[in-house]
């Protein structure tokens, strides 16, 4: 008996669903892969406009206020020594690269709890790292918190504040309204706040990033009219002025670490 020629085995699905039906689902498939990315990346582009509003922007308006009160304790009767200028900026980029740079962005930023930050979670973390409750360190972490409180609460006054005075300047017959502008700003902002820190994100995220190349504008043309403020960065500067002005050392160290408020 002659066999049966064998015929070619065909899936069962592709009797039901033809070559042209498939190629179709796939393209909406990768379609719905690309929108996806999309919608992702957008989405992190948001996120990070809103996070340089709400979390940047604390230390975004430090230089306002605080290369000037850093200044005041040595500007006798309103004579500024250049060497004193140089001194105090030295401080200042120091502080930064330290606290922020090497400190908080390569260290603790690294160092979290189950993706909380701060420094209860880092209490509760050496907590269990030792694996019992010192009053040590937890006294140091509530005055560590205490501090920071008081950072929040003076914060936004000081800096809304030396923003509205910088008014004078343009209009002097703000001087007597200086304190209600401030106080009015505060509570409208404080007020919008409590809707959840989207509502200050949103608005703010922009105007921050604008704030951002402001200041960076302006720090490279003034760099470029007086470059010798880069021998700021020469850690000796500092260090001379403190042994310089060791009386009001401390006063002038105060006012510099202005410079990190918001960075925690």
């Amino acid at each position: 008996m002659s066999q049966a020629p064998d015929l070619p085995r065909r899936n069962p699905v592709e009797n039901l669903i033809d070559k042209s039906t498939l190629d179709i689902a796939e393209y909406l498939r990768d379609e719905s892969d690309e929108t996806g990315d999309h919608a992702q990346k957008a989405s992190t582009a948001a996120l990070t406009l809103g996070a340089v509003g709400v979390v940047y922007g604390d230390i975004g308006t430090s230089p306002i206020y605080a290369f000037r009160e850093a200044l005041r304790p040595v500007a006798a009767g309103g004579q500024i020594n250049p060497a004193d200028v140089l001194g105090i900026l030295s401080l200042l980029i120091w502080t930064l690269i330290l606290i922020v740079t090497v400190k908080y962005v390569i260290f603790l930023l690294r160092v979290d709890n189950r993706g909380e930050g701060g420094i209860l979670a880092l209490y509760t973390m050496v907590r269990l790292a030792i694996g019992r409750r010192s009053v040590p360190m937890l006294t140091l972490a509530i005055m560590g918190a205490a501090l920071f409180f008081g950072d929040a609460v003076i914060t936004p006054a000081i800096s809304v504040l030396s923003a509205v005075e910088g008014a004078e300047l343009i209009l002097p017959s703000l001087t007597d309204w200086v304190v209600p502008i401030t106080i009015g700003i505060l509570v409208a902002l404080f007020v919008v706040q409590r809707q959840g820190t989207a509502s200050i994100a949103v608005p703010f995220g922009p105007i921050t990033l604008f704030w951002f190349v402001m200041l960076a504008g302006m720090g490279l043309w003034h760099m470029a009219t007086e470059p010798q403020v880069l021998a700021a960065f020469n850690p000796q500067w500092g260090v001379q002025f403190l042994i310089r002005h060791a009386g009001v050392a401390f006063v002038v160290l105060g006012a510099v670490f202005l410079s990190v408020t918001g960075a925690e």
